[in-house]
């Protein structure tokens, strides 16, 4: 979790506000894959890619 932390004020204090909606797909995508891959949703989710 300090990862998160350390990234969060990295974009406070270099104004980078453009990279919150990369790292918000990003970290999406993540989710998605990792809760898809050994669940009755897996079929649903190969179908998205």
């Amino acid at each position: 979790m300090e990862a998160f932390s350390d990234l969060f004020k990295f974009l406070m204090e270099r104004k980078k506000w453009w990279l919150t909606p990369i790292v918000l797909v990003l970290l999406l995508l993540g989710i998605l894959i990792v809760l898809g891959g050994g669940t009755a949703v897996a079929p649903f989710v190969y179908t998205l890619f």
